[in-house]
């Protein structure tokens, strides 16, 4: 139902807890004080998202960020040139496996605290299963364009694992990968919360690490916007920008967090106990930041690595220009932000400089782009 005198704007979602500056945005009326009729929409895969953006019954939508990048660079599916003028999310990721991988790696007496030894038991189980001529350790993630892909397989690689040969990756969406390894379809996962904690709750695995273990504040999730509809809609996405940094800043507010809990907690969005999602909340997760061109480009560089597209100059481009963090300085009135793209050295002491690309391909064992 249309809201009278206000701007409707469709918006996707998956029920993940860094959907909250959507749902807030809606329920606490930061989006009708600035005009806006926000109507959301839960989906189920990541994949329903970019198609319903691709033929415009969203006009915006709760995306991965490398789905942007992706579309621009024409990689997976058809070319729809988008946008990220805001971040959603950072942080908010884990990687958990079935109770048996973990008291197998357990058994190897390393630190599963710390990523390279982990990664380092791991190994081990993989070349045990090899010996044994095994099935291969299955690991899902939740969309080939993620930073759950893109993390896997850094920590695995950082470990000597090849995830092209030594395991099988495959792609489950985020709500049903619980229920997978409850099956004993898949021996471990990386996903966002809440459904990392609730495989604990539920007995059906461990946490192993956290993403941000292998990239800090890594920017998780987007507002992704097709270029059209933002050119041809400056005002009402630079009032949807402004309502949403106001949602995000109260859901960043640890005072908000049980209410928080509360909202997501009904079954039009998360539809789990709002306790869970509580835990969820006390995690590394946050709501307010910046989609960078540097972001853009460590996101780009994987897709390099990993054969998903070629190095280019026009790649990388089209990468850096996917983010705009200027539209939501603009609509905030204040300058565009001057963000350094100072290298990041990574939990295996690698060097990522968002500024040499080329260099770090170069650089880097176990890829599949050929130099």
């Amino acid at each position: 139902m249309n809201i009278p005198n206000l701007t409707p704007v469709r918006a996707g979602f998956i029920p993940l807890v860094d959907c909250a500056v959507l749902v807030v945005a809606r329920e606490k009326g930061f989006a009708a004080n600035h005009g806006i009729d926000l109507k959301l929409s839960k989906e189920v895969s990541w994949a329903n998202i970019r198609d319903r953006v691709n033929v415009g019954q969203f006009d915006v939508a709760h995306m991965l960020a490398g789905m942007p990048i992706a579309a621009n660079l024409s990689i997976g599916h058809i070319k729809v040139p988008m946008i990220a003028p805001m971040a959603l999310g950072t942080g908010g990721n884990a990687i958990t496996l079935s109770q048996d991988l973990y008291t197998e790696l357990a058994a190897s007496g390393l630190d599963l605290s710390a990523p390279l030894s982990a990664g380092q038991a791991l190994r081990s189980a993989v070349e045990r299963r090899r010996s044994q001529d095994l099935d291969p350790l299955t690991f899902a993630m939740v969309f080939p364009f993620s930073n759950h892909n893109y993390q896997l397989r850094y920590w695995m690689a950082a470990a000597g694992i090849d995830p092209e040969r030594d395991v099988r990756l495959v792609v489950i969406p985020p709500p049903y990968m619980v229920q997978s390894l409850h099956a004993g379809q898949i021996d471990g996962f990386c996903v966002g919360e809440p459904w990392n904690r609730l495989a604990v709750e539920q007995g059906a695995g461990k946490i192993l690490l956290k993403g941000s273990d292998v990239w800090p504040a890594e920017p998780e999730k987007v507002l992704g916007v097709q270029a059209a509809w933002a050119e041809q809609n400056g005002e009402t996405l630079a009032a949807l920008l402004r309502a949403l940094t106001q949602a995000a800043n109260w859901a960043d507010d640890p005072d908000h967090h049980a209410a928080l809990a509360d909202i997501l907690a009904d079954p039009q969005y998360l539809d789990v106990s709002s306790a869970l999602i509580l835990k969820a909340l006390s995690g590394d997760l946050q709501f307010s930041g910046t989609a960078a061109c540097a972001h853009a480009m460590w996101l780009y560089a994987q897709m390099v690595r990993w054969g998903q597209t070629p190095l280019s100059q026009t790649g990388e481009q089209f990468a850096c220009n996917t983010y705009r963090p200027d539209l939501l300085a603009a609509a905030l009135g204040e300058a565009s932000p001057h963000i350094q793209d100072t290298p990041l050295v990574l939990f295996d002491g690698k060097v990522f400089d968002p500024k040499d690309v080329p260099g770090y391909i170069a650089a880097t064992p176990l890829n599949m782009h050929k130099i």
